[in-house]
């Protein structure tokens, strides 16, 4: 938070010799340390109107719904999977299946899903700051940087905690404790409801709870803290969730006050502080969605929502939606860029089974808020990070395309990158294919996100679309009063 600003040093990483010193911020004073200390024992003069919220915890009086076999294999209501660390992609989901509620049999739904890459580009083109645009799973290691789980605040004290294996730059193995947390969360959220109301006055209401179980890891890459969620819910749902805090970098800078800033200078960010810059940048995350929608052998269909005009004296109705499911043949077919004004739906299906009515099975990826690169193709950021030019990829099973900016990525000038492989426009219908979808976020910081930013959080879904004959949480059983100890007081403070 108190940046040297205009330093530069070049070092030339074959030779290990410095090749260059850049000093060109002598005129810029860094920043006073006032009002950056965010620790909360700093804060007692500081905030006299924070009104304290009361501890707030789930009870599970019968204990946890879930169980763990040998460090990592976790069963859930009818979901079942398997948890890893990777030194790179952090978190590693695989072998996820779900129980058929009316046959009993354990299905498959995706093989792996991991994040593959982040993004990080500044949008600063001065000196001192254009090459900051980072990828953070391949320049640092995504599980390299995560670092023990604050039990109670990081997740709650009903959860699991897993250990991860790794190693040091010279090879040396150690165990990092409590990398990862395995919980279930309930927060009076619906599953399912109706109320019916007849007219002799006799009323049905049917209401289920949802009760989630999350998978959470948190990596603290240099300033930034990602918060990555994995969420199942029992109706065969995934929610990937993605939350970020921690520090944004801020820019040293010779100006306390807007009204000193010249009309026609670009600060490249907003004055967070007094001689201090949150300087603009995106956040991309791309995820490796290996779908094996009940067997390796899935297709990619679009589902494209258009308006339809009726016929005059067809109907009162003038217009209406109608959708139209295109099959990707190969892979610039499933090249997508989201827009709202032209809607669809983008499902995984097994083309080869159907249900009882039949329809073919399936899972749905369901986007949430995102954003998209609006850097120049040409870029040399942007060749490396080619990924982000769609939100959406499909391609064949290939073990050696797994990281999604390339296998190396220091140095890269983007030749080896998803887009890369993508642009061979290989068949992928009917075939083993991996479904990735990248999550972006503008960040223009306020002074709100000074000197730490509240968590910001964006995700997406993987939602059963005619995965399953019927509603398959029909036998979820309601709450009752009595099923839940009620707690009192027993004295007065």
């Amino acid at each position: 938070m108190r940046t040297i600003e205009g330093l530069t040093v070049i070092v030339d990483l074959d030779t290990n010799q410095g090749v260059e010193v850049s000093d060109i911020g002598r005129h810029i004073p860094i920043p006073k340390d006032t009002n950056t200390d965010y620790r909360f024992s700093a804060q007692n003069n500081t905030h006299t109107k924070t009104n304290p919220i009361n501890p707030i915890f789930m009870e599970q009086p019968k204990g946890p719904s879930f169980t763990v076999k040998n460090d990592h294999l976790i069963k859930w209501v009818n979901w079942e999977f398997h948890i890893k660390h990777d030194p790179r992609a952090g978190m590693i989901i695989s072998r996820a299946m779900f129980e058929d509620p009316d046959s009993g049999e354990f299905r498959s739904v995706m093989y792996k899903g991991m994040v593959s890459e982040i993004f990080v580009p500044y949008m600063d083109p001065t000196e001192a700051w254009y090459y900051k645009t980072y990828l953070d799973a391949g320049d640092y290691g995504l599980d390299l940087w995560t670092r023990a789980l604050d039990p109670v605040n990081d997740c709650p004290r009903n959860a699991y905690y897993m250990d991860g294996v790794l190693v040091t730059s010279d090879g040396t193995p150690f165990i990092q404790s409590n990398v990862i947390c395995v919980f279930e969360r309930y927060a009076n959220d619906i599953a399912w409801r109706h109320t019916e109301s007849s007219v002799v006055g006799e009323e049905v209401r049917e209401v289920r709870p949802k009760v989630t179980l999350v998978a959470r890891m948190i990596t603290s890459i240099g300033n930034y803290d990602y918060i990555l969620d994995w969420i199942f819910q029992n109706d065969g749902l995934i929610r990937i969730e993605v939350g970020l805090s921690g520090i944004a970098v801020v820019k040293g800078t010779t100006y306390k006050n807007m009204e000193e800033v010249p009309e026609e200078e670009d600060l490249y960010g907003t004055l967070v502080s007094e001689n201090s810059i949150g300087v603009i940048h995106d956040h991309y995350i791309a995820f490796y969605l290996d779908m094996d929608v009940d067997s390796p052998n899935n297709s990619f269909v679009k589902v494209d929502i258009r308006k339809q005009e009726t016929s005059p004296g067809e109907s009162p109705r003038r217009s209406y939606l109608k959708t139209t499911r295109n099959v990707a043949k190969t892979e610039k077919d499933a090249q997508i860029k989201l827009n709202m004004y032209q809607p669809s739906e983008y499902h995984v299906i097994n083309p080869s089974k159907k249900t009882r009515v039949g329809n073919p099975v399936g899972y749905r990826l369901v986007p949430g808020s995102n954003a998209a690169s609006l850097l120049d193709s040409e870029d040399p950021p942007q060749r490396r990070a080619a990924f982000t030019n769609n939100q959406i990829w499909v391609t064949p099973y290939n073990q050696s395309e797994v990281w999604a900016g390339g296998l190396f990525v220091w140095q890269s000038h983007g030749d080896d990158t998803l887009a890369t492989w993508s642009n061979r426009d290989r068949s992928i219908e009917n075939k083993d294919i991996v479904l990735w979808y990248v999550l972006g976020f503008h960040h223009i910081p306020c002074q709100e996100d000074f000197p730490i930013m509240p968590t910001v959080t964006s995700g997406f879904d993987l939602k059963p679309v005619n995965f399953f004959n019927r509603n398959p949480i029909l036998g979820i059983p309601p709450h009752f009063e009595n099923d839940l100890p009620v707690c009192q007081a027993t004295g007065h403070a």
